[in-house]
C-alpha cells in the first residue's frame, strides 16, 4: 500500500524508508551515479570516488539519519541526510539532499523533505540548516518551498528551516518513517545528552 502511494504520487514506484547501516553503500553507489553537475552541486566542490566512499562510511558513525527511495530492486536513487548539531553553542542539524536526473520534478524530493523535518521534530529540533551551491536552483527551490530563508556567500546559499513554522506544511502525505534498527541511535541519543548537559553547565535552557 505505501508503495502504491508513492507511485500514484510520483509516477514512480518505489519504497521510501530509513537507510540502516549495512545498506550504506547502496547511498554511496547513488551519489556515484549523480552527473558532474549534480555532484558538484551535493558537494559544493568536485568530490571524487574516494570522497564519496568516505563520506558514505562516515555517515554510519556519526548519527546521520538517512531516508531514501528505494526503486522495485532494492536500489537507491535519492536520499535525505539529517546530520545532527555538534557542542557548538549555535550548532543546528543540518540537511542534505540527492536525487538522481530520472527522478527530478516528480514530487520525491518534497516528500523526502517532509518526512526528513517529521523525523526531526520527533527528536525534538526546532530548527534546520540547509546549505547549498549558490547555483543549484532545483535544491534553492525546494529549500524555499518548505520556508527556508537563504543568504548568499562565498559560492555557498545557507539558510535556516523553523520546524514549528512549517508543522502544517510538513505534514507526511503518507505513513510516518520509522527509523529503523541499526541507524545509529545509541549514537544519535548520546549525541543529544551531551548536548543538553553542555547547555545546562552553560546557563542555556533551550534543547538541541
Amino acid at each position: 500500500m505505501h508503495d502504491a502511494l508513492i507511485a500514484d504520487l510520483t509516477g514512480s514506484k518505489g519504497t521510501i524508508r530509513s537507510l540502516i547501516n549495512q545498506e550504506l553503500p547502496l547511498l554511496r553507489d547513488h551519489l556515484l551515479r549523480l552527473d558532474a553537475e549534480s555532484r558538484r552541486d551535493r558537494f559544493n566542490g568536485f568530490a571524487d570516488e574516494g570522497f564519496v566512499d568516505r563520506y558514505a562510511k562516515k555517515c554510519g558513525g556519526d548519527g546521520t539519519i538517512i531516508i531514501a527511495f528505494f526503486a522495485e530492486d532494492g536500489s537507491v536513487h535519492a536520499a535525505a541526510e539529517l546530520h545532527q548539531p555538534d557542542l557548538h553553542i549555535d550548532s543546528l542539524p543540518e540537511i542534505a539532499f540527492s536525487v538522481e536526473s530520472h527522478l527530478r520534478r516528480k514530487g520525491i524530493g518534497s516528500i523526502l523533505f517532509k518526512q526528513l523535518m517529521q523525523v526531526a521534530r520527533s527528536l525534538g529540533y526546532e530548527k534546520l540548516r540547509i546549505t547549498t551551491g549558490a547555483q543549484n536552483q532545483a535544491m534553492r527551490a525546494l529549500a524555499n518551498k518548505f520556508g527556508a530563508h537563504l543568504t548568499f556567500r562565498q559560492g555557498e546559499s545557507t539558510g535556516t528551516i523553523d520546524l514549528e513554522q512549517q508543522a502544517d506544511t510538513a505534514a507526511a502525505p503518507s505513513r510516518p518513517i520509522a527509523i529503523q534498527a541499526g541507524t545509529a541511535n545509541p549514537l544519535i541519543a548520546f549525541n543529544q545528552a551531551c548536548w543538553n548537559l553542555f547547555l545546562r553547565m552553560s546557563g542555556f535552557n533551550r534543547a538541541a
